[in-house]
């Protein structure tokens, strides 16, 4: 743990690691060569039977199979998109992209037509690789619908179908040199606009990104990370993915989190660490309460992407015996930018995200004219680091606006930072929604809602809860009473499960700015004081 003892909310970066010179698969040739015999990576089944299992050693031979593969049909910096659950594949084509100088663009795998459509079209993605199905999302019809007209596509490729995925093109097959800071991946985010932005990230980035924030949780050698984070996300490609990577551990790989089997695999195959949203924690201690089991192999949880209840925090050192840290991050940043220390107290692992990682400068600024606040005062989270994005893709206005001249990331967070470099997270600049660790964007399910006939208007916002971390609800003007399954039916149609609002709100009127605006942290006051509207059933 830092100990300075700042007056003004300005972090500087603290030179007690190294930011390596180095790529994806530069560091899978390292860790196989170092750590050839040991156990990379398992693939759990839903009912957490652990099947196939993959050395060091093999997973760097089968990934240069598939880099082979993948070079002689595409050429070095072509973007093809992976649209699938966290199944063996994902992982084996995150690093054939990086020895083969792809870049990897991530899907939900709950996505529909217009969403995948979006990010196929604006990475201008190549090849499209998916399985046929997930949870019941017919990806398969998805992805016709989503392809139709697509100029650039060409390939849509069945990850489960081998003779496919290892095949063998025309190009002359030929591994690049692939430089650290070439772009590896690009993430896709939302802003308040609602049209997602692509975060392109580099090699660089996110290899010391995961490997900083790994020697913060004292993951090791001797680790075992359950990692239930979608790999569509940073949380499971790179800090769970790229940190095992690091740490040379075994990671488990499981589909779908489910609180049971999480339990038994904890006992089973003694998991020492796992990155998991505060729901999922819930979740947890719920099932041990109906099952007992050993948890004596547990040494720290990370969580993050949802506030802390100090109830938590206590119940899982309680019940789990390790450490509970939480974090801070963004995409654009690859994405971690603080983590409590073990050393933290309670207070602060419930207050504040913790210090910023080594070699991470951190600033609390005024968001009206950029000054750097004194301690205490809130101001926009900015961040300035080896970690930050290359940029949006092609999109140089957003990139412009969200980096400035001097290189900070603007998060659009607002929090404060203490005398001791931790920081609180108390708000966003933008209206964005996190509900169970997974970012919402109001705009975006606005749109939806406001092409339904029996709406008006509406303004989707985000209500706290105490699972869920937030939940969203929709706040319509109507002339009409709206029936709430329409209006889900009509969100499921358009838009992934969990972007469907679980609270229904008609109202009279909406609070307006002098410039007719309207004002979201007003409708939010309004709702929990009471007597705002009428909720549909």
């Amino acid at each position: 743990m830092y100990l300075p003892n700042l007056s003004t909310s300005h972090f500087p970066a603290q030179g007690d690691a190294e930011i390596r010179n180095i790529t994806v698969g530069g560091l899978l040739r390292e860790i196989a060569d170092r750590h050839a015999l040991s156990v990379a990576m398992v693939d759990v089944s839903d009912n957490g039977s652990c099947d196939r299992q993959w050395t060091y050693g093999e997973l760097l031979e089968e990934a240069e199979r598939l880099a082979w593969a993948l070079s002689s049909r595409y050429a070095q910096g072509e973007r093809i998109v992976v649209w699938a659950p966290n199944i063996p594949q994902w992982i084996l084509m995150e690093y054939a992209c990086g020895l083969a100088g792809l870049v990897l663009v991530t899907a939900n795998p709950s996505f529909q037509a217009s969403e995948l459509k979006y990010v196929l079209e604006q990475s201008g993605a190549a090849g499209l690789f998916m399985v046929d199905e997930f949870r019941g999302n017919p990806m398969v019809e998805i992805a016709q619908e989503a392809t139709d007209g697509n100029k650039h596509l060409r390939e849509i490729i069945n990850l489960e179908d081998a003779g496919a995925l290892y095949a063998i093109g025309e190009r002359p097959a030929v591994l690049p040199e692939v430089l650290p800071d070439d772009a590896a991946q690009i993430q896709y985010t939302s802003g308040t606009t609602g049209f997602p932005k692509g975060a392109v990230l580099s090699h660089k980035n996110l290899v010391n990104n995961a490997r900083l924030f790994c020697g913060r949780a004292q993951v090791g050698a001797h680790s075992v990370w359950a990692n239930f984070m979608p790999l569509f996300h940073t949380a499971g490609c790179a800090t769970g993915a790229l940190g095992c990577l690091q740490a040379a551990c075994k990671m488990l790989l499981i589909k779908r989190f489910n609180a049971d089997v999480f339990a038994r695999l904890i006992e089973e195959q003694g998991v020492t660490t796992c990155f998991a949203v505060p729901t999922m924690l819930f979740n947890l201690l719920e099932s041990l309460e109906q099952t007992p089991r050993d948890m004596s192999s547990l040494e720290v949880i990370t969580t993050g992407g949802a506030p802390v209840p100090p109830d938590l925090v206590r119940r899982v050192r309680d019940r789990l015996g390790c450490h509970l840290l939480s974090a801070f991050g963004q995409t654009e940043h690859s994405p971690m930018i603080c983590l409590n220390p073990v050393e933290a107290t309670l207070e602060q692992i419930v207050e504040t995200a913790g210090q910023p990682l080594p070699q991470t400068e951190v600033s609390i600024r005024s968001p009206e004219d950029n000054r750097v606040l004194p301690v205490g005062e809130a101001g926009e989270i900015c961040a300035r680091s080896y970690a930050v994005m290359i940029g949006y893709n092609d999109n140089p206005e957003a990139t412009a606006a969200a980096i400035d001249d001097d290189g900070w990331l603007h998060t659009g967070d607002l929090g404060t930072m203490d005398a001791q470099g931790f920081v609180r997270v108390t708000g966003r600049v933008k209206d964005m929604i996190i509900r169970g660790g997974e970012n919402h964007f109001p705009a975006e399910i606005e749109a939806i809602l406001v092409t339904h006939p029996d709406v008006a208007q509406v303004a989707v916002v985000g209500l706290p809860d105490e699972k869920w971390g937030e939940i969203i609800a929709a706040f319509i003007l109507s002339g009409t009473t709206p029936d709430v399954g329409d209006l889900s039916a009509h969100c499921r149609a358009h838009l992934s499960a969990q972007k469907t609002p679980s609270v229904w709100v008609q109202v009279p009127e909406f609070p307006l700015t002098g410039s007719g605006k309207v004002q979201k942290f007003a409708i939010r006051e309004q709702y929990l004081a009471g007597g705002y509207g009428e909720i549909l059933a």
